[in-house]
C-alpha cells in the first residue's frame, strides 16, 4: 500500500467514525426521549402521548439498521485492526442496546391504556424517581461514548445498584399492594411489568457503559456490583 493510499484509508475511516458517533448521537436522543415520553405518558395516563411513543420507535430502528450497514461497510472497505476494530464492534453493540433500550420504553407506552384503575398516590410512588435514575444512567453512557470518558463509563457501572435497588422496592410494594386491594391485582402485574422494563434500561446503560470502556482501555469490567432482583432465586 503506497503511502498516499494509506493516508486516502486513513482520512476515509475517521470520516466513517464521525458519521457513526453521530448517528449513535442521534439514535441515544431518541431513545432518551422515547423513555422520558412514556413515563411521561404513564403518569399522566396521556394516552395520545403512549401512542406517539409507540410509533416514534421506528425511528430507533432505522437508525440501528444504518449503523449496522455503516459499520459492516467501514469493515469492509477500511480492513481496520486492533483499536479501530475494537472501537468498530463496540459501536454495533452499543447501537443494538438502545435500540432495546427504545423497545423497553415502547413496552411501557403500551401498557399505559390498562392503567384506568391505578390509584397513583399508592402503586406510583417509586416509578418516577426509578425512570429518572435509569434515564440518567442512560445519557451518561451515552455521554461517555461520545466523549470516550472512560472514568464517566465506570461510574455508570457503578450506580447500576440504584436503579436495581430501586426495583426491588416498587415490586415489593407492588405485592403488598396488591395483597391489600386484591381488585387492584391486574393494573399491579402490570405495573411491574413495567417497573422491571426500567430495571432492564438501566441494565442496557450500563452494558453500553462497559462496551465504551472496553473500546477505550482495551479492558473489560468485571465483578461490578449489583441490586438484588426479588424474582432471582439463584444464590
Amino acid at each position: 500500500m503506497t503511502p498516499n493510499t494509506t493516508k486516502h484509508t486513513v482520512k476515509a475511516f475517521d470520516s466513517d467514525i464521525v458519521r457513526l458517533r453521530g448517528l449513535v448521537a442521534e439514535i441515544g436522543g431518541w431513545a432518551e426521549l422515547a423513555i422520558t415520553d412514556a413515563m411521561t405518558a404513564l403518569l399522566r395516563n396521556d394516552k395520545a402521548l403512549a401512542s406517539q411513543t409507540i410509533i416514534k420507535d421506528k425511528e430507533i430502528d432505522d437508525l440501528e439498521r444504518q449503523i449496522d450497514r455503516l459499520v459492516i461497510q467501514t469493515m469492509a472497505l477500511r480492513a481496520p485492526m486492533a483499536d479501530d476494530l475494537r472501537v468498530l464492534v463496540s459501536t454495533l453493540k452499543i447501537a443494538n442496546k438502545i435500540e432495546r433500550i427504545g423497545d423497553y420504553a415502547k413496552n411501557i407506552a403500551k401498557r399505559v391504556p390498562l392503567l384506568d384503575d391505578i390509584d397513583w398516590a399508592e402503586t406510583a410512588d417509586g416509578l418516577e424517581p426509578m425512570s429518572k435514575a435509569a434515564i440518567r444512567l442512560v445519557s451518561d453512557a451515552l455521554n461517555a461514548y461520545a466523549q470516550r470518558d472512560a472514568d464517566l463509563a465506570m461510574q455508570v457501572c457503578n450506580r447500576d445498584k440504584l436503579v436495581d435497588d430501586y426495583y426491588s422496592a416498587v415490586f415489593r410494594g407492588l405485592v403488598d399492594q396488591m395483597i391489600a386491594k386484591p381488585d387492584h391485582v391486574n393494573s399491579g402485574v402490570h405495573l411491574m411489568f413495567i417497573a422491571k422494563n426500567i430495571e432492564r434500561i438501566g441494565d442496557h446503560a450500563t452494558n453500553i457503559a462497559e462496551m465504551v470502556y472496553f473500546a477505550i482501555t482495551g479492558r473489560a469490567i468485571i465483578d461490578r456490583d449489583r441490586g438484588s432482583d426479588p424474582l432471582d432465586m439463584t444464590d
